[in-house]
């Protein structure tokens, strides 16, 4: 995994568990991480080709 991807996706696990505990149960939390999961997978591409150009 290249280095600013996996900074990326850190940055994103690490503000999702800050909230983590105020999401409900089990099946919540894996639903609302299975989501951010694939947001953040959608938007890293944007980010990269805008900040870092390509």
């Amino acid at each position: 995994m290249d280095p600013v991807a996996l900074v990326f996706y850190a940055a994103i696990c690490a503000i999702l568990s800050l909230f983590a505990p105020q999401l409900g149960g089990r099946v919540t939390r894996l639903a609302v991480g299975a989501g951010v999961g694939v947001l953040a997978a959608a938007v890293l591409p944007l980010l990269r080709t805008t900040l870092l150009g390509g």
